[in-house]
């Protein structure tokens, strides 16, 4: 049997099918089922497609046990040290990173167009005043397929998929700014063309029109890195949801909406907000050896947030790259003495030096470094998800774009075990037995 295909054997009858392996770039060998079914007369069973390659693609490569992570080939370190975030935005979508030419031009675009329509604006009262900016933000972004639809934009063109990854990306930080505006009932901020991607996004959500914001150096470098940070991360649950939507041909603006409610799931998008419920849980520095013991009990429900990565076996690469920038902002504004951000420098010190860390590799992810970055930022935990929202559309809009652009395309459609009834004659309602069915939520 050649070495490029795999066989399967089914036992029952003895029957072999061959199957051919697909190698990529990096990473494990593929073994291509397509057919599976149609050779065999059987599915796949693979809850949460752990062991699924969905699609191929030329973004993002992770490396999970060597802590290894890749945008179009560049190393994730490299790139947070040595660019800034539209920079990054164009390698995503293009392949490629910019000239100077190029990336004037690329962050001129997204400049020009980080404006709402004065009608979206309106949208915003029909919210509670109380709402998650999560909640806001799914709306929002859903109803920008009403101002983008498909009468105007043909989305399958060149030029219509560029309106859509424009328009989100420069639109993006405006309506998160504006959610954050409203939760707060202060005026919505304008952006301002002469501020840079980051610098304009702190802008709108600090500033007020009795006095502006001037953001220090060291808060512009954590957000801006904070951006690239999770500005990508293969086919997670909120891509594949975008990606999912995409395929049956819907608005991309659907779509990007669709991933923002995928991201909000606390066991996603959610993490960051809960390093700082776990640090206010902890409540003091003589508390943390208590709280060390309890995420060392397996039968204590208590856990360490903010630390290990399903993905990465080893150290999470852009938490190395977060930390720095994480303790210049603290310094810079003095925070390092607040109990909070004490607690947290303090936890994280035993936690590189403990054994049992050490032997578990729980190192301190990104989503540790992100909370505390967005804390000492000024921002409440709310808000959390909606920044980590702004910074992954741009995967999102570009894993979009590759999906679209590949000469086969096909509607997602996931198959399932069946475990319920066979066929069951239908009874009518007046023979049908008595049941004690409870309805919660019923009015008594």
């Amino acid at each position: 049997m050649k070495n490029d295909t795999i066989t399967f054997i089914d036992n029952r009858s003895g029957k072999k099918h061959n199957f051919t392996i697909k190698k990529g770039s990096s990473g494990p060998d593929v073994v291509d089922l397509t057919s599976f079914f149609s050779k065999t007369g059987m599915f796949i069973y693979d809850p949460g497609f752990t062991s699924t390659a969905s699609c191929s693609s030329q973004i993002t490569y992770i490396d999970g046990e060597k802590g290894t992570l890749l945008h179009r080939g560049y190393k994730i370190e490299d790139l947070a040290e040595k660019s800034d975030y539209p920079e990054v935005c164009y390698l995503l979508l293009n392949g490629e990173l910019p000239s100077k030419e190029n990336k004037e031009r690329f962050i001129s675009i997204l400049t020009h167009h980080t404006m709402l329509h004065e009608q979206i604006l309106r949208f915003y009262s029909g919210f509670r005043r109380d709402s998650h900016p999560m909640a806001v933000m799914v709306g929002i972004v859903g109803a920008l397929s009403s101002f983008y639809s498909e009468k105007i934009y043909d989305f399958s063109t060149t030029e219509g998929k560029w309106v859509a990854v424009s328009r989100l990306l420069a639109k993006l930080p405006t309506m998160a700014a504006m959610a954050y505006k409203y939760s707060l009932g202060q005026p919505f901020i304008y952006p301002k063309n002469n501020l840079s991607y980051a610098e304009n996004f702190l802008h709108m959500m600090f500033s007020t029109p009795c006095g502006e914001y001037k953001p220090s150096q060291a808060s512009i470098d954590a957000l801006d890195k904070l951006l690239i940070l999770h500005a990508d991360h293969e086919q997670n649950a909120s891509t594949s949801t975008v990606k999912i939507a995409g395929s049956s041909g819907a608005n991309p603006f659907a779509c990007v909406a669709a991933g923002v409610a995928s991201l909000w799931g606390p066991a996603h998008g959610g993490a960051n907000e809960s390093v700082i419920r776990m640090l206010n849980e902890i409540g003091n520095e003589k508390n943390i050896k208590k709280y060390i013991e309890k995420a060392k009990n397996k039968d204590d429900p208590f856990r360490l947030m903010g630390f290990g990565h399903r993905v990465y076996k080893n150290y999470d690469p852009r938490a190395n790259v977060l930390r720095k920038y994480c303790h210049n902002l603290l310094k810079e504004s003095d925070n390092f003495n607040l109990p909070l951000f004490k607690l947290a420098n303090k936890l994280e010190e035993i936690a590189l030096n403990d054994s049992y860390f050490i032997k578990k590799k729980l190192y301190p992810n990104v989503d540790f470094y992100s909370g505390i970055i967005l804390k000492a930022l000024g921002l409440p935990e709310s808000m959390f998800t909606v920044i980590f929202a702004v910074a992954r559309t741009v995967g999102w809009i570009s894993q979009w774009k590759e999906m679209t652009e590949m000469s086969q395309k096909k509607i997602s459609r996931p198959r399932q075990l069946y475990i319920g009834n066979n066929h069951r004659e239908y009874i009518d309602i007046l023979k049908r037995k008595k049941q004690k069915q409870m309805f919660p939520g019923e009015i008594k």
